[in-house]
């Protein structure tokens, strides 16, 4: 136990994590030159295309430092926010964690968050400068602001390079020194805590697994203490860059068990496995049911393909188990699924894989975020969809969901993120200046603020620079109102959104007049409205394609074109009452381009 090494690598989205952890495999032959690729941890063509971890992995490195042979394994996690309850397991797993910040921008605000959830786990973290051989390097400022986050002395901090492989031996060297090496009881009960768990069509679920107390042996039956299912262990062993049976685990090892499960729902990040004969006294301490913080309706295209995408759906979540859904049905749009996300940058990756990896083609209504309803009764109802709102007689109160946001900008931005901020129902918490060009400011925000197009607006004011984190907060009371969307008078229920009261009039005025442009002209004229209960707020009218059926009458008496004309519009009356008005697919995200 002595000799091995657990480690993970903190980084903002962008900063160099999966090109160094490619050094690392490079330096300790775990990967051969021939098979090195770029990014061999992110084995996803998705997250080689973006350039981001989506799904955390997991690999075991042999080194040899003065004549002794080390076990590193390296646990890697994934960069962005909507990600941080797998980032907490997998730092959970962990004794060290390499802290990489990028010498051409400094520390950001994903980094901040990251380092005090290391922090609150006891982790010894390496600092490390990568892309020193940048020529937009600012090594000295860079550092001062390590510092300032962690304390320590200058000359502790790595210089590297992922590109040109500088600084991958000091590295090492520093990873076996400096991380302590796992504790626990060899002779204890089996605890041993899952961090990750991947879908094999073959094998069926794999739990990547860390050996906090005792031993495992191939066969054992174990049983898995939040969900209290029982399994024999048909195959244990490590993760080297394939996988690698074992005999056994034993305290400290990071290894993969295949026991033939089925469902993604029997497998949960964070939960405990133990032996059922001789069980652990308690489980690992916090595990959470992942919640989803944001919903949306994904319907088929073509309404046959409603099994296909349940199909499809049911697939993609044996990979992604943080993904919910449950059947739902639209007017407007036919059969669906009403599906649950862990924030936005999952949402657009769930849509892509959808298409991609199963050919299908979807349309995704407006994203919403959970509300909880106290009704007169004082009964809790949650709901996840503006058209399942009950009756506005029976609600005592809505509360809706708040986040807590750091942002860090440089000062030059500071006045228009605070505006945009403000603009969107913030409250400024406490402003930090971490130096004196870059500000740290925190938020209290409603989630649904957020929901539409925030991000996209802060790096635009901000020129890019700002960098954005958030962790769920509380529920408020709010003063909400449902905005109904109507087309030729009827309700189209997948545009419905819940909107506060001082919004309600000025996105009601946007959205008809930017479904105005969307919705192609009929024969005869189609109002559209945005209304509140039955008051209608907001309206505009598509002109109907008239055919000028004046044009044989020249000269002659005004009555002739008078009957023309009267015959046309009684056709017209007839025409608006039984026709139907078709809205196309970009009509439904509109809403989220509002701008």
């Amino acid at each position: 136990m002595k000799n091995i090494r657990n480690f993970c690598i903190i980084a903002h989205i962008d900063h160099g994590k999966s090109t160094i952890a490619d050094r690392l495999l490079e330096k300790t032959e775990t990967v051969f030159a021939r098979d090195l690729q770029e990014q061999v941890l992110d084995d996803m063509e998705l997250e080689k295309e973006r350039g981001i971890t989506i799904k955390s992995h997991a690999i075991q490195m042999d080194y040899e430092l003065n004549g002794e042979d080390y076990t590193l394994n390296l646990i890697d996690t994934p960069g962005h926010v909507d990600f941080s309850y797998e980032v907490s397991r997998s730092i959970a797993a962990c004794e060290g964690a390499l802290l990489i910040v990028d010498a051409t921008q400094g520390i950001q605000a994903q980094t901040i968050a990251n380092v005090y959830m290391a922090i609150e786990n006891d982790l010894e973290i390496i600092p490390v400068l990568n892309k020193m051989d940048m020529d937009t390097a600012m090594p000295e400022e860079v550092k001062d602001q390590i510092i300032e986050l962690l304390g320590g002395k200058r000359e502790e901090i790595i210089e590297a390079s992922g590109k040109t492989g500088l600084g991958v031996e000091l590295i090492l060297e520093r990873i076996i020194k400096d991380v302590p090496h796992p504790q626990g009881d060899e002779n204890a009960p089996l605890q041993a805590m899952i961090f990750d768990s991947v879908y094999n069509s073959y094998r069926g679920i794999i739990a990547y697994i860390k050996i906090i107390n005792g031993t495992i042996n191939k066969g054992d039956y174990v049983k898995f203490v939040n969900t209290e299912k029982q399994y024999y262990a048909d195959e244990i062993g490590v993760l080297r860059l394939k996988q690698e049976s074992k005999k056994n685990l034993k305290v400290g090892d990071v290894g993969y068990i295949i026991s033939g499960i089925k469902e993604s729902k029997e497998v949960k990040v964070g939960d405990t496995i133990t032996h059922v004969d001789t069980p652990c006294e308690a489980a690992v301490d916090g595990f959470e049911e992942v919640k989803p913080m944001l919903f949306a309706g994904i319907y088929p295209i073509d309404t046959e393909d409603y099994e296909d995408l349940r199909y499809s759906i049911e697939k993609l979540q044996l990979n992604d188990a943080s993904l919910t859904f449950e059947p739902e049905s639209s007017m407007a749009l036919g059969f669906g699924f009403r599906c649950g996300f862990l924030g936005l940058l999952h949402m657009e990756i769930v849509q892509e894989r959808l298409d991609r990896e199963f050919n299908m083609n979807v349309i995704t209504t407006v994203p919403n975020v959970s509300y909880i309803i106290i009704t007169t009764k004082g009964e809790t109802i949650e709901v996840h969809n503006p058209s399942g709102l009950p009756d506005p007689g029976i609600i005592a109160e809505i509360q809706e969901p708040y986040i807590d946001a750091q942002i860090i900008t440089q000062t030059d931005y500071y006045g228009q993120v605070m505006k945009l901020c403000l603009d969107k129902r913030g409250e400024l918490l406490k402003e930090t200046y971490l130096s004196s060009d870059r500000a740290e400011l925190a938020f209290k925000i409603p989630l649904a603020e957020i929901v539409f197009d925030f991000y996209d607006k802060l790096k635009s004011v901000s020129k890019g620079y700002a960098s954005f984190d958030y962790q769920m907060s509380e529920f408020r009371k709010a003063n909400l109102v449902k905005l109904d969307i109507l087309v030729n008078s009827e309700k189209v229920d997948a545009l419905s959104t819940l909107i506060h009261a001082d919004n309600a009039y000025r996105f009601g005025r946007r959205m008809t007049d930017k479904l105005k442009d969307l919705i192609p002209r009929q024969q005869f004229a189609v109002p559209i409205q945005a209304a509140i209960g039955s008051k209608i707020i907001a309206r505009t009218t598509i002109k109907a394609v008239r055919k000028d059926v004046t044009a044989k009458c020249y000269g002659g008496d005004i009555t002739r074109k008078r009957k023309l004309l009267e015959k046309q519009k009684k056709g017209k009356k007839r025409m608006k009452q039984i026709g139907n008005v078709e809205i196309p697919q970009n009509a439904f995200m509109a809403v989220l381009k509002l701008d």
